[in-house]
């Protein structure tokens, strides 16, 4: 059992306030409360270290701000025209059975690689360049079908969203276990993520990289869009979906990919809605030897209840279309992780939060923690961009690996 008083970082020897499970029976989104989005998120800390906490988390209300204005004003006019709205509604249904079925296998179907040809190019120039091996930029095209067949002929006429990449740093001696990292919403630049998460460290560590390219971003997303990700939200509920299931589907490729060049051992990391998709696939995918969700979200329609001024547009959206908060969660529920059991050890996950994130509040990582039946956690005193004490948690995860002999082919 890990004490989470003392997983804290600086927050170290002091008390999470709220030491009662807040996880609720199954089905989750029929029993976490409908004000849940308004749940405090409160340490009890000393003064310093709260004055700390309460300034990063005031930093993270005014990104939230921007954020969420941006969302409000270039993606969801055209996921609330009438028409989308309309074609949401007649699809609920469909994922909301799906997710009744809390069965991750009948959701996210294994792909057939089989027929999929991986391609290997130059990464670019701002590309890490190990003396000791090499980092080349994978894709190949995707043959992800939507899995409800209404959108299936609409879901592919995003061309360049159909090509999944990925950049692969390997040592020259490899194959090596290979750390997977997933970017955040709009943080898809490599070396954004290769500075943040210390891959290089890493890398040092005998580690290989698999840094993947989520759905709607970076090289994937459309030539019209307005900023990286765009596509992940401007096309209504089913579409959201959908791009789960497509960032799963195209992931485990990546998997195979590796395990044809003779890795056997894959973890994986992530970021906010990296974080998201990497608790998701430990529900999904049982070949991974771990999984790390940081700063993680787990039920986005309670998250955009939070983010004034998107907020103000979904609870006229709800209202408007007679459509309840438990609706909507029940459909989007189906990419959740707490709608399913992971297929990992509880010995093999571990959860990273802050305590002054406002982006993806405390209370998320809260609900995956004890959905997981409370596994390793890590609670730093910053917020969802500057992670205070980011050392300490990443010689944690190091010191997590190497206790799970993922240092070990």
């Amino acid at each position: 059992m890990y004490d989470i008083a003392r997983t804290v970082s600086r927050v170290a020897n002091e008390t999470y306030s709220h030491s009662r499970r807040i996880m609720p029976q199954q089905p989750w989104w029929e029993h976490l409360e409908s004000s849940f989005h308004k749940f405090p998120d409160d340490f009890e800390l000393d003064l310093r270290t709260e004055v700390t906490v309460q300034a990063t988390a005031f930093g993270d209300l005014l990104l939230r701000t921007a954020g969420a204005g941006m969302l409000n004003a270039l993606a969801l006019p055209s996921s609330f025209q009438p028409l989308q709205l309309k074609r949401d509604a007649g699809t609920r249904a469909y994922y909301q059975r799906k997710a009744n079925q809390a069965d991750a296998d009948a959701f996210f179907k294994r792909p057939n690689s089989s027929k999929v040809t991986m391609h290997s190019s130059s990464a670019g120039p701002m590309r890490f360049r190990p003396k000791d091996g090499s980092c080349r930029l994978l894709s190949f095209d995707s043959p992800f079908r939507t899995v409800n067949p209404k959108i299936r002929d609409a879901y592919p006429r995003q061309k360049r969203n159909m090509r999944a990449v990925a950049q692969h740093w390997r040592h020259e001696d490899g194959p090596r276990p290979t750390l997977a990292v997933i970017h955040g919403f709009m943080a898809d630049p490599y070396w954004m993520n290769r500075m943040f998460f210390a891959l290089p460290w890493f890398y040092k560590q005998g580690y290989d990289i698999l840094l993947y390219t989520l759905p709607h971003h970076g090289k994937r997303q459309s030539r019209s869009s307005p900023f990286s990700g765009h596509g992940f939200f401007a096309n209504g509920t089913a579409h959201i979906n959908e791009s789960f299931a497509h960032a799963v589907h195209d992931f485990r490729i990546f998997m195979d990919y590796l395990e044809s060049e003779g890795v056997t051992k894959v973890g994986v990391t992530g970021i906010s809605l990296g974080g998201y998709t990497s608790a998701l696939l430990a529900s999904v995918e049982e070949r991974l030897q771990f999984a790390i969700p940081n700063v993680p979200v787990v039920s986005l329609a309670d998250l955009v209840l939070e983010w004034f001024p998107l907020n103000l547009s979904i609870k006229g959206m709800l209202k408007a279309t007679g459509t309840s908060v438990r609706d909507i969660r029940h459909e989007l529920a189906v990419h959740s992780a707490l709608t399913y059991q992971p297929k990992l050890p509880r010995e093999r996950l571990m959860v990273i939060a802050g305590a002054g994130d406002r982006l993806a509040p405390p209370k998320h990582a809260r609900l995956l923690w004890d959905h997981w039946d409370r596994p390793r956690i890590h609670w730093f005193p910053g917020n969802h961009l500057v992670h205070l004490d980011k050392g300490k948690y990443l010689k944690e995860m190091a010191s997590f690996m190497r206790e799970i002999e993922f240092n070990r082919m």
